[in-house]
């Protein structure tokens, strides 16, 4: 893209086009145009650092494996989130090289198995095994974006040992994510211990006063540990990117 808008702009300089002319080739450079369902936006990763994603939920999986074919093509890391089992084997018939996370419910196209090449460490909580969905779309993403990741599940506050136990892990880490249902007590806990950024993801699991996510939400919210950013209810792909962001900007204040 930089190679290409140089030309641009040596074109426009040289009188070769019109400013008018080459404002239209940026707009179109900026993204591809799939039927009338779709726009691939192609500069995402030069503006923000991460490439564009393909939210699964909602999209055919005939639009899904266009979107796909269009974006490998200009993407190293080609991902889709919200991808059940049953949708995941009709994308596998028309792209064979797809990989499936099923915990995570995410397919990808990478180059090789994914690998860190970014420095910093996220490490991933749960409060419970029924958390591990959402706990490893985050998992998933951050490991698909090249950042490492550590796992630990299961050390919710109902048997706080368990925690305890691992608190080596929690002051190993850069940044933190706590995913918890219920009550959504744990990440104020780990942000009790912590000395990184911890960010809370409240999940929907939980009996009805729990009101699909939204009890542990507001827990989250008004925790009195100081150093917690929330995201949206099962959002483990936004908390993931969030703590991405969080590695790679720090890296570019420190360099």
């Amino acid at each position: 893209m930089s190679e290409s808008l140089q030309s641009l702009l040596t074109a426009v300089a040289a009188g070769e086009i019109t400013p008018d002319r080459a404002l239209l080739k940026l707009q179109s450079q900026g993204y591809d145009s799939i039927d009338e369902f779709a726009k691939i936006d192609r500069t995402r990763q030069q503006r923000t650092g991460f490439p564009e994603v393909i939210w699964g939920l909602g999209k055919t999986p005939e639009q899904i494996v266009k979107i796909i074919q269009v974006m490998r093509h200009h993407q190293s890391v080609v991902m889709a989130t919200r991808i059940t089992p049953a949708v995941y084997a009709e994308l596998h018939q028309h792209i064979p090289d797809l990989i499936y996370y099923q915990m995570a419910q995410i397919c990808a196209l990478t180059p090789s198995q994914p690998r860190s090449r970014h420095p910093g460490k996220i490490t991933i909580l749960t409060a419970g095994t029924a958390d591990l969905p959402v706990a490893e779309e985050a998992a998933c993403t951050a490991s698909l974006c090249g950042f490492e990741v550590e796992r630990l599940w299961d050390v919710g506050v109902a048997g706080i040992h368990r925690l305890l136990a691992n608190r080596h892990i929690i002051d190993d880490a850069d940044v933190l994510i706590v995913v918890a249902g219920m009550e959504g007590a744990l990440p104020s806990v780990v942000a009790g211990l912590a000395d990184c950024p911890v960010i809370a993801v409240p999940t929907s699991v939980g009996y009805g006063a729990s009101f699909g996510g939204i009890a542990p939400l507001l827990t989250m919210l008004n925790s009195c540990a100081a150093g917690v950013g929330v995201v949206n209810i099962d959002n483990g792909f936004g908390a993931a990117i969030l703590a991405c962001q969080i590695l790679r900007t720090s890296v570019k204040i420190t360099s």
